[in-house]
């Protein structure tokens, strides 16, 4: 084994997909399939199904991933404690929902673009399940979590802070002259809401369910964005991370409700459980914690 095969197995394992790890490491995509090949060669076992136009982590690959993970940080490490006082670089992988990649983190990423321009930031989209998942697995170098719980298997996390929540709903929505909304006036109306495993959503869902006693019908819509065109267009009302809609409160397009939320939310940065931090995931941690708990009140 030599560095580079295990960074193409790395970056393939990530990915799962030749042609994406070719593109992120700048290889021809048959030196990164030479690569992983002579990996396999030097191990004896295959390390990739090949299914079709799919492939997947044999159960000696997943073995072995974690084990990669570990030599390339270690590697990592020893290269910019030889080259000394170079700037971080490299790639770091980071998945993060919609709602801190739009809303929260581009003061961050502008800083880093400026800052660190040898540093390259990949965010990838996931929900909080996926994203400790990935962690866990090494597929992600760190995440974002808006959780209620704020321990996970296998996964270490830095609190940023608690995340302001508001209900939202048209300005002629009958419910905007209503001071002290009741949960069980919530229930008879039409709730739009994120995708199912969004922990707020889930939240909000349990609190309506138990008012009724029913599950209660949400109309689910794919964005961030989509949701509140769908609330200014009296389709409901939502809840939502305040950040995602502070600009059409300011603006008069959406009004908040008087609702209480009876629960609540942590924004957590997250990273795999007794991993050495890299010197680039340490500056990512402090620059994140920075920027974004100021804006928590830390």
């Amino acid at each position: 084994m030599d560095i580079r095969q295990l960074a193409a197995f790395h970056k393939v394992a990530t990915l799962l997909s030749f042609s994406k790890a070719a593109t992120e490491l700048k290889y021809a995509q048959s030196s990164v399939t030479s690569q992983i090949k002579g990996l396999e060669m030097s191990l004896g076992v295959d390390l990739f199904d090949r299914l079709g136009g799919r492939i997947q982590l044999t159960e000696a690959g997943q073995r072995l991933l974690p084990y990669a993970e570990q030599m390339l940080t270690l590697a990592g490490e020893a290269r910019g404690a030889t080259v000394g006082s170079a700037e971080p670089s490299g790639v770091l992988t980071i998945g993060s929902m919609e709602s801190i990649t739009s809303y929260r983190m581009p003061p961050l990423l502008e800083f880093f673009h400026h800052r660190y321009p040898a540093l390259h930031i990949v965010l990838r989209p996931s929900l909080c399940a996926e994203t400790c998942h990935a962690l866990r697995q090494g597929m992600f170098d760190m995440g974002f979590l808006m959780e209620a719980e704020t321990q996970h298997p296998g996964v270490q996390t830095e609190v940023l802070g608690s995340e302001p929540l508001t209900v939202v709903a048209a300005p002629d929505h009958p419910l905007t002259k209503v001071a002290k909304i009741t949960t069980e006036e919530l229930c008879r109306t039409q709730v739009i809401s994120a995708e199912a495993g969004c922990a707020y959503r889930e939240l909000f869902e349990a609190e309506l369910n138990d008012g009724t006693g029913e599950a209660l019908p949400f109309l689910e819509f794919g964005t961030i964005e989509s949701i509140k065109r769908g609330v200014a267009a009296g389709l409901g009302i939502s809840l939502l991370p305040t950040a995602c809609v502070q600009d059409t409160l300011d603006s008069g397009l959406l009004v908040r409700l008087d609702w209480e939320i009876p629960f609540e939310v942590f924004t957590q940065l997250a990273w795999r459980r007794g991993k050495n931090l890299t010197r680039e995931m340490r500056v990512f941690t402090d620059q994140a914690i920075r920027f974004l708990a100021e804006e928590y009140g830390r």
